[in-house]
């Protein structure tokens, strides 16, 4: 099949064709992960057939998503059971282990059962500010020492909690992010069997972002999640719901039963206007010239709001006030049609009226 066709299927599966998830976990499930640093309620409404105002603020209030570190130790809104199986992944690498790390924060890997146990208890109550929890901990003469490795807004040891299912994000608190228990999150299903976990993360990761390269799952999992070595291992794992087809002449991975549907898909010349670093881009990154021309990739590597046209970032464009400004190449009645659907979806996003400039990208 052509990489056309390939784009245009992962369009309808995300959403981003006709009209997609009613809620919006089911949006960020299908997508895995959405980049916290992105417009997250943006990304998910631009998904929704019929979006609603505060729906994601409402999912993360009552559990139905979480904000946690994944990947590249960033923060990632997930569904709790997608944020179980990843933080096992992510979690495999036991970081926490290393020499380096021993010698910084002082706690050898006999120690950490009864400091995650210290902080699961000290968050019991409640959420805390990165500061107060830093200030619970280091009053206690087992952590005293930790102080001058974690005041002062470092998060890398916090990081390394989350990645064990001790804690996540919690709701910010005049402006301040906190952190809280996982096991106050309604349906958290607690860190998953490695075993289990890394082919669960594979078929996962092919499911949303397939037909996918080996080197995609590398990017995704090996990269992004630490997994290294054992990436192959899980592959094979799943072999059996896998299938091989060429996109472009290249070899690339697809579920199964997703080869029909998939070789039945016809190009679409559709327009998406997507905020800034969306999972259109992140999930095969921003290096992957059949989504990112190396044109646009400093634009989408830097956060910058694209416009996408038959699933290839072709341009970008800013917002403010309803004035919207597009700056794209395309030419032509049809373009300007597609360009004028997209405004059009993008309007009902950000659930306002837009009027439109178009300059030469």
């Amino acid at each position: 099949m052509t990489v056309p066709q390939a784009l245009a299927w992962r369009l309808r599966r995300h959403g981003l064709l006709e009209a997609g998830p009613t809620t919006a976990e089911d949006v960020v499930g299908g997508l895995v992960a959405v980049a916290a640093q992105s417009d997250v309620d943006l990304a998910v409404r631009t998904r929704q057939a019929a979006p609603m105002a505060g729906e994601v603020a409402a999912a993360l209030a009552d559990g139905r998503l979480i904000r946690t570190f994944t990947f590249r130790g960033s923060v990632h809104v997930m569904t709790p059971d997608d944020a179980a199986v990843h933080l096992a992944v992510r979690g495999s690498g036991r970081q926490w282990e290393l020499r380096s790390w021993r010698e910084h924060y002082g706690l050898e890997p006999q120690d950490w059962p009864a400091f995650r146990a210290t902080v699961r208890e000290v968050l019991d109550d409640g959420p805390l500010t990165h500061d107060e929890l830093v200030a619970a901990l280091t009053a206690r003469p087992a952590y005293r020492h930790l102080g001058p490795a974690v005041e002062g807004g470092a998060w890398t040891l916090l990081k390394a909690l989350a990645w064990q299912g001790d804690l996540c994000l919690g709701p910010t608190r005049d402006r301040r992010t906190t952190l809280q228990t996982l096991a106050h999150v309604p349906g958290w299903p607690g860190v998953p069997d490695l075993d289990g976990a890394g082919p669960r993360a594979v078929e996962a990761y092919v499911r949303a972002y397939g037909p996918t390269t080996p080197d995609g799952l590398q990017y995704w999992l090996g990269s992004g999640l630490s997994a290294g070595r054992r990436l192959a291992g899980w592959t094979s794992d799943v072999a059996d719901r896998l299938a091989t087809v060429q996109v472009g002449g290249r070899d690339a991975l697809v579920l199964r039963e997703d080869v029909d549907d998939l070789l039945a898909t016809e190009p679409t010349d559709a327009v998406r206007l997507l905020p800034g670093y969306d999972q259109w881009v992140l999930g095969p990154g921003t290096a992957d010239r059949d989504v990112v021309p190396p044109a646009w990739r400093t634009a989408a590597t830097r956060g910058t709001p694209l416009v996408v046209a038959g699933g290839v970032v072709a341009g970008t464009w800013s917002e403010r006030d309803g004035d919207l400004t597009v700056r794209w190449a395309h030419e032509g009645p049809a373009a300007r049609s597609a360009l004028d659907e997209g405004v059009d979806r993008l309007g009902v996003g950000l659930d306002r009226p837009l009027r439109v400039t178009v300059e030469a990208g």
